[in-house]
């Protein structure tokens, strides 16, 4: 019943095991069961219904990124701190032991309200070992995380997960919430290139972790909320370098049809519109809004702007993260993107993983010292 049985897919180099969308064998019963339980370990996110989140401090570490930026300066600026760390740079030294960057991004959100203090996990990366070699030179403990949060489904986000879940195996608080923004997240994703893999189900239930649904605005740990579904509101649109295709396959992977729109369930491969993304927010008091976008597929402003919605908060301190303002995007659609952000007028935009160099020349040139880079190691620090 929960099986979407259609023509075979074929296998993914980038998730171990991913076998042909169709049923059959003691494989796929095995697969069944596996599925089952996993959606029995399955919950509704706490929805975000009164008063949004307050945080008195919240200071956000950029743990993967495209970059690493080394010997830059510590600097201080009007609610802001950007600190900045480069890792060993001992030349005697492995590489291994420097920070290291990669094509993906991961986040770690801690905040401080009334003096009780909560840690989030946002993605997981590319590759589990820059992810496990960060975090061990940025000294972050994941026996402290409260919630881990992943915004999509693509592989530069969540392909550094299971090697994290293995390698903090007894670590991690029992039945922590892990949150999704819906289904779709599970399913099995090509880009131009290929397979793209498909987000590890069993692994989040075998790490004994508690799959949170968000597809509404929803709390995080106490203080933070997802955005819940982005709408479409401005100029933009969803760009399209994925497919995705409905279904479990006969290894487990995959999204449940039942779980998915009816119109998508089309047998083949069909264009992936990132219904299920979200964004992790914090609102920092006397500060403003801070939107953690991660990938922006629906649009940067228009995740902005869901942020804003969602918290009744107008006034936005940060936006931090990758904007998806790239290639083949011109100098128009960027521009645009530009005079959206000086409508809403946030103190400053921190741009990293998929932003584009040329939206960074251009908005600095156009907002001047208020748009950073992001870069492997940095720590943003809000509040007092």
């Amino acid at each position: 019943m929960l099986f979407n049985v259609c023509s075979c897919v074929g296998s993914s180099p980038l998730a171990v095991g991913l076998g042909p969308l169709c049923a059959g064998g003691a494989g796929f019963v095995t697969a069944m069961m596996a599925t089952l339980a996993a959606s029995a370990r399955t919950q509704p996110a706490k929805t975000l219904r009164a008063a949004v989140p307050v945080v008195d401090k919240l200071a956000v570490r950029i743990v993967t990124d495209n970059i690493v930026i080394q010997f830059v300066p510590t600097e201080k600026r009007d609610g802001l701190t950007v600190e900045r760390k480069s890792g060993n740079t001992f030349p005697d030294k492995p590489p291994r032991t420097m920070l290291n960057g990669e094509w993906g991004l991961a986040m770690h959100a801690q905040s401080f309200a009334a003096g009780v203090e909560r840690n989030v996990m946002i993605d997981f990366g590319y590759t589990p070992e820059v992810l496990l070699n960060n975090i061990d030179i940025l000294q972050i403990d994941p026996a402290v995380f409260d919630a881990l949060v992943l915004s999509h489904g693509h592989y530069d986000h969540f392909g550094g997960m299971v090697g994290f879940l293995n390698a903090t195996k007894g670590k991690l608080k029992p039945k922590m919430p892990f949150y999704v923004g819906g289904e779709d997240c599970f399913c099995i994703r090509r880009n131009p290139g290929g397979q793209f893999g498909a987000l590890d189900r069993k692994a989040i239930m075998d790490a004994d972790l508690t799959l949170m649904m968000a597809s509404e605005p929803a709390i995080v740990a106490d203080h933070a909320f997802t955005t819940g579904r982005i709408g479409q509101t401005s100029f933009e649109k969803p760009l399209q370098p994925s497919t995705e295709i409905i279904g479990i396959n006969a290894d487990g992977f995959g999204c449940f049809a039942e779980d998915m729109p009816a119109e998508k369930n089309t047998g083949t491969y069909i264009p992936d519109d990132f219904d299920h993304e979200i964004a992790t927010n914090y609102v920092v008091k006397d500060q403003g809004l801070v939107v953690l976008t991660s990938c922006s597929h629906r649009g940067v402003i228009n995740t902005v702007r869901q942020a804003i919605a969602a918290s009744g908060v107008n006034k936005v301190l940060a936006v931090v993260g990758g904007f998806h303002v790239v290639p083949p995007l011109g100098d128009d659609y960027i521009n645009k993107t530009i005079e959206e952000f000086r409508a809403i007028d946030p103190k400053y935009l921190i741009v990293g993983h998929c932003t584009g160099d040329r939206f960074y020349d251009l908005a600095r040139a156009a907002l001047g010292d208020k748009v950073i880079h992001s870069a492997v190691g940095m720590r943003l620090v809000f509040g007092t």
